[in-house]
C-alpha cells in the first residue's frame, strides 16, 4: 500500500542583532545576573530592532531553512507560521511571508503560545500527508519584547525574540513508516490543552476584550509545576505509541523555557541531560520560535545528524502542550 511519508529537508533561524544581557536587565529592573541565571539559565535574550517586526524575522529564518534545503521560494506551496505576536490582528502574518519569498499555494496563522510551532508543525504534516501540497515552510516566530511589562521582574527576564524554521516535503512511501524503520520523517505528533489553566499565563488585553495589546502575566509556580508534567506525560505518551522509550530517542529538542523545567522533565522521560538540546541561555523564551531555534542550532552545531531520532515536545499558554517524533 502506498502512503505519504513526511520528510524535513532543512531548517533555519534567526536572532535579532540586538542582544540584551542580564546585566543590563538589572539596570532597568530588580534584578541581577545571579538571580536570572539561577532560577532560568538565561544569560541573555535579543530584542528585535525598531521597525523589525515578526514577519522580518520569520523571512529571515525561512530564507535559510530554504538555503540549507537546496530550495527557493516557489518550490513551497504552504506556509504555516506559529506566532502570538503577529505584525497585525489581520491578515495572517504567514501572507507577508509568502509575498516575500514568492511561494505559490497557500499560507496561514497558527496561534498556540510557546506550543504553537508543535500546532504548526502537526497542521503541516497533516497536510502534506494527505497530498494537499507537496513542500512546506513551517515557521516560529515571536517579538515577545513588544508585549512584555519591563517592570515586572518575574516575567520581562524570561522572553526574548527570535524566529526558527523548517522545510518539510511529502514523499510517496511503501508501507505507513515507523520510527523503527531507520527511515527519515514525521512519525508521530500528539497535542493536547486544557482551558481551566487559562488563567496561569496569557495577555491581558485583546481585540474584543480590550481593545488593547496587552502584557503578558504569568503565575511561575503554577507554570512550572504544570510544565513538568504535562511535557513528560505528553513525551512518554507519544514514545509509548511507537514502541520506545527515553532511551531510545537521540535526541530531545524542548520548549526553551527554563533550564530547570527541561532538566527535570528529561529525567522524568529517563533520557540523560546528554541527549536534550539546550539553548535557552542564549536567548531566552522565544515562545513558538524556541523549539525550531533549538533545532536549527542543534543541526547547525553537528550535534543533530541525518538518520537521529528526535522528540520535540513544549508547553505554553491555554494550557497547550505537544510532542513530535520525528527521524531527521
Amino acid at each position: 500500500m502506498t502512503e505519504r511519508r513526511v520528510v524535513a529537508l532543512g531548517s533555519g533561524s534567526y536572532l535579532p542583532e540586538k542582544i540584551l544581557t542580564n546585566e543590563e536587565l538589572s539596570k532597568i529592573v530588580d534584578t541581577t545576573d545571579d538571580w536570572i541565571r539561577e532560577r532560568t539559565g538565561i544569560r541573555k535574550r535579543h530584542i528585535a530592532a525598531e521597525g523589525e517586526f515578526t514577519s522580518h524575522l520569520a523571512i529571515k529564518a525561512a530564507e535559510r531553512a530554504l538555503e540549507a534545503s537546496g530550495l527557493t521560494g516557489p518550490d513551497i506551496d504552504l506556509i504555516v507560521l506559529a506566532t502570538t505576536t503577529p505584525d497585525n490582528t489581520f491578515p495572517a502574518t504567514a501572507t507577508r511571508v509568502q509575498a516575500a519569498l514568492k511561494t505559490k499555494g497557500f499560507a496561514f496563522d497558527v496561534q498556540s503560545v510557546c506550543s504553537g510551532f508543535l500546532y504548526a508543525l502537526s497542521v503541516a504534516d497533516a497536510f502534506l500527508a494527505r497530498g494537499q501540497a507537496k513542500r512546506a515552510l513551517v515557521i516560529g516566530a515571536e517579538t515577545y519584547s513588544r508585549i512584555l511589562d519591563w517592570t515586572e521582574r518575574e516575567t520581562c527576564v524570561l522572553f526574548g525574540d527570535g524566529a526558527g524554521a523548517v522545510v518539510l516535503e511529502g514523499r510517496e512511501a511503501v508501507g505507513a513508516p515507523t520510527a523503527a524503520s531507520g527511515e527519515p520523517g514525521i512519525f508521530g505528533t500528539l497535542l493536547r490543552s486544557d482551558g481551566n489553566f487559562y488563567d496561569i499565563l496569557y495577555v491581558d488585553g485583546g481585540v474584543s476584550s480590550t481593545q488593547t495589546t496587552g502584557h503578558l502575566r504569568m503565575k511561575g509556580r503554577e507554570v512550572f509545576r504544570h510544565a513538568v508534567e504535562k511535557l513528560s506525560s505528553v513525551g512518554e505518551d507519544l514514545l509509548a505509541r511507537h514502541g520506545l522509550k527515553g532511551e531510545d530517542v537521540d535526541w530531545i529538542v524542548p520548549h526553551q523555557a527554563n533550564s530547570r523545567i527541561i532538566d527535570s522533565t528529561a529525567r522524568r522521560i529517563g533520557a540523560s541531560m546528554d541527549k536534550v538540546i539546550l539553548t535557552v541561555a542564549e536567548h531566552g523564551n522565544t515562545s513558538a520560535a524556541s523549539v525550531p531555534l533549538a533545532l536549527d542550532w542543534g543541526v547547525r552545531s553537528g550535534k543533530i545528524r541525518k538518520g537521529d531520532l528526535l522528540l520535540l515536545e513544549a508547553m505554553g499558554g491555554g494550557l497547550s502542550w505537544g510532542a513530535a517524533l520525528l527521524r531527521w
